[in-house]
């Protein structure tokens, strides 16, 4: 199986730097990471769109929050990435600023995607996204992206690890996920399915049958 067709049906709307400039929405999932963690390459994997989400081998080059539309005002939103290292700190503020306010308090938004590198999973600054994004009691699904890095033995231990650091939030699931040998990617596409299926009107169900 691929991913399902209304993700399938992916298409850029607009990129957006500040809160103000939100288009409307109904229902929309946010993809968030760490930059060089593979967010790009998943959002290209679930949309079956290769050059949909621009991947840059420059951590932090991304600034904007892209929209990109699957139905009439429902979306898969980029975030900008974190952890980079390389930016002036005024321009690190606001992107942090922006990033917490728009996970805090943006009403359409029915969960986040969380994909962190397999072999360096939960980093503090992964943790501050949970943390920001948690209290809303929205579910978040973390992909452990780069999965084909590790061995069989590695990738058993890596998602049990994960797990156990984050069971007590309720509201988090965890996976395996590789853009290179397609690893969960059913999977992946179940969840963010689901979660739209959930937070969308019937109206825009129905639409998107």
């Amino acid at each position: 199986m691929t991913a399902k067709p209304v993700l399938n049906r992916a298409q850029f709307h607009t990129s957006v730097a500040q809160l103000g400039d939100l288009p409307y929405s109904r229902a929309e999932i946010a993809f968030a990471g760490r930059s060089n963690a593979g967010k790009s390459s998943a959002i290209n994997l679930l949309t079956r769109k290769n050059r949909l989400a621009f991947t840059s081998k420059t951590p932090g080059r991304t600034q904007l929050i892209n929209f990109f539309e699957l139905d009439a005002d429902t979306y898969l939103v980029d975030l900008p990435g974190y952890g980079y290292a390389k930016v002036p700190p005024a321009v690190k503020a606001k992107w942090e600023n922006l990033l917490s306010r728009y996970l805090q308090e943006r009403e359409a938004l029915v969960g986040m995607v969380l994909i962190m590198d397999a072999r360096h999973p939960l980093t503090s600054l992964d943790r501050q996204m949970l943390d920001w994004f948690t209290p809303t009691g929205k579910p978040v699904h973390i992909l452990l992206s780069k999965a084909d890095k590790l061995s069989n033995s590695e990738k058993v231990l890596t998602l049990r690890r994960v797990k156990q650091e984050l069971a007590a939030l309720a509201s988090v699931t965890v996976q395996l996920f590789s853009s290179l040998s397609r690893l969960g990617v059913e999977d992946a596409a179940t969840v963010i399915e689901g979660w739209f299926a959930q937070g969308q009107p019937p109206a825009a169900l129905q639409a998107a049958e």
